[in-house]
């Protein structure tokens, strides 16, 4: 197939593309390296730079579809600017679906988010579970699944929207390189290297197994294979949501614990009170994923921090 993956010089987007690569696919990368990395696009991919709502200056009837990642992504900026997000991950993605009505490009595979379902009380989380996002990131990326649904129906979209929860890991010299940084594990891994003093550890009194809050934990690479998975199961006229997660999760102490072991550094930490609107526990049911995709997670915690460490002992903290 021939491919456009948007945002494909970021972290998720380039090893989904380089997986594409590996597995024979032709690919074009199109992003404006505004959190992406112009060394991040693996070699091979043709790059464009450019935003998301200039897609119609690559798309032609030669593609054969589309597997979208440019978004903005940080929570906390979406809630102090929240037309930003609005602009870009709504308003951006509108007019790549104009795009490909245009150029006849009828399959999309959408990076959405657990962040669309907000903080639900019940575990583990299914796609029928009721979407409340508690903030405009996560409302952003709603409306995408929603705008999705309605070009299925109307113009016989074959669309994919894989809702996942915390990615880790690394592959092939891609890893995690975010600035600023608010993902746990390479936070932790960044004080075991020397480059942070101590981490912090927010709330040791939720109703958990050890008092800190669960979160799940995917390997990048089983989050890369179930879009390309997605891309062949994708259906005209039909707009397929999936979580992706291990539907256990790990507590904020045994990703604290992993990365000292791995490490083999003591890795200190402040233990804070907790922060408003953190939920104790948010897992993801993988069952639909399962059934539709053909799709299980195959890497465990430790191989997630060990990926991740590698890489970060190769490439440093922010170089790649």
């Amino acid at each position: 197939m021939k491919l456009l993956v948007t945002g494909g010089a970021g972290y998720i987007g380039g090893i989904v593309a380089t997986l594409l690569l590996e597995a024979g696919h032709e690919v074009t990368v199109l992003d404006d390296l505004s959190t992406g990395h112009r060394d991040g696009v693996p070699e091979g991919a043709t790059f464009h730079e450019g935003r998301i709502d200039e897609a119609g200056d690559v798309l032609d009837p030669s593609y054969d579809g589309v597997l979208h990642f440019a978004a903005k992504s940080v929570v906390g900026e979406s809630v102090e600017k929240p037309d930003l997000y609005w602009r870009t991950n709504v308003g951006g993605t509108l007019a790549l679906l104009d795009a490909m009505r245009a150029a006849e490009v009828r399959r999309i595979v959408f990076s959405s988010t657990a962040a669309t379902y907000g903080a639900p009380a019940r575990m583990p989380i299914t796609e029928d579970t009721p979407p409340v996002p508690t903030n405009p990131y996560g409302a952003s990326k709603l409306s995408v699944d929603r705008m999705l649904e309605g070009e299925a129906r109307a113009y016989g979209l074959a669309a994919v929207s894989l809702r996942y929860f915390n990615v880790a890991g690394a592959y092939r010299g891609h890893g995690e390189r975010h600035d600023p940084e608010t993902h746990l594990i390479p936070n932790l891994l960044a004080v075991a290297a020397g480059e942070r003093p101590h981490a912090q550890v927010f709330g040791t009194d939720y109703p958990t197994r050890d008092g800190t809050a669960v979160r799940d934990y995917l390997h990048v690479v089983d989050l890369a294979d179930a879009h390309l998975r997605a891309l062949a199961k994708a259906t005209p006229g039909r707009h397929l949501v999936c979580n992706l997660g291990t539907g256990t999760g790990s507590t904020v102490q045994e990703v604290l614990e992993a990365v000292r072991k791995v490490t083999g550094h003591p890795v200190p930490v402040v233990e804070s009170p907790r922060r408003a609107g953190d939920p104790p526990s948010l897992v993801a049911s993988y069952d639909r994923a399962a059934a539709e995709l053909g799709w299980v997670p195959g890497r465990d915690l430790t191989t997630m921090v060990a990926d991740a460490w590698a890489y970060r002992q190769q490439h440093g903290g922010t170089a790649r």
